[in-house]
């Protein structure tokens, strides 16, 4: 199995190419679909679905282009189950004239969190929230790796001034569910380079004298 990182759309949102053999999942088609398409094929899989972080304009850009093309589902948190189709809660409407986003509705909706199958891949869902209320993190043990959208950075954590955001339960959800993963587990952010959870207790000075 392996992870590939593609940087799309205006804001350079993180999308993951994550295949084995000839299939393969999406996390965060943010836009440039074409781009995303072509490496696709480039590759030789075939999408078995789309896994998003969150519903923020800018993971779901390219979401119905990609869901049209691939004939695959769509999975989202139960939580933002309406923002897909609302462009005040998927923050596109802040930027009027420029960006304006919606998507149709997810067809899954994750709930419960824990060991997940689909297809040949396996992994831990986390519900991760505070930057949104349904952010979740796609923690994939075999690889020693976590996808986990905008909540934990290189040196930095999430945003939380947009619709829903909360501050104090991004940190506790940092403290309590991310840095409870091994210390040399791969952070794949949303946006930006990876690293390494071991690194950020360190060093990030969000985390780091906290106070927890």
């Amino acid at each position: 199995m392996q992870i590939e990182q593609l940087p799309l759309g205006a804001l350079q949102t993180n999308c993951y190419i994550i295949y084995k053999d000839n299939s393969a999942l999406v996390v965060d088609p943010g836009g440039n679909f074409d781009l995303l398409n072509n490496r696709i094929h480039e590759l030789g899989v075939t999408v078995q679905a789309i896994l998003l972080t969150h519903a923020h304009f800018d993971h779901i850009g390219a979401l119905q282009e990609a869901a049209n093309t691939w004939k695959c589902p769509v999975y989202l948190h139960e939580a933002e189950k309406e923002w897909l189709a609302d462009p005040d809660k998927n923050g596109s409407s802040k930027f009027p004239g420029v960006v304006h986003v919606t998507a149709e509705d997810a067809d899954v909706l994750w709930s419960n969190t824990g060991e997940k199958k689909i297809g040949d891949f396996m992994f831990v869902l986390m519900h991760t929230p505070g930057h949104s209320p349904g952010s979740v993190t796609y923690y994939f043990p075999q690889l020693q790796t976590a996808v986990s959208g905008d909540v934990l950075f290189k040196g930095g954590v999430g945003r939380t001034d947009l619709y829903e955001g909360d501050h104090d339960l991004l940190m506790e959800t940092i403290h309590e569910t991310m840095l409870s993963l091994p210390e040399d587990t791969k952070v794949l952010s949303g946006h930006g380079p990876e690293t390494v959870i071991g690194v950020e207790m360190d060093t990030n000075p969000f985390i780091n004298g906290f106070g927890w």
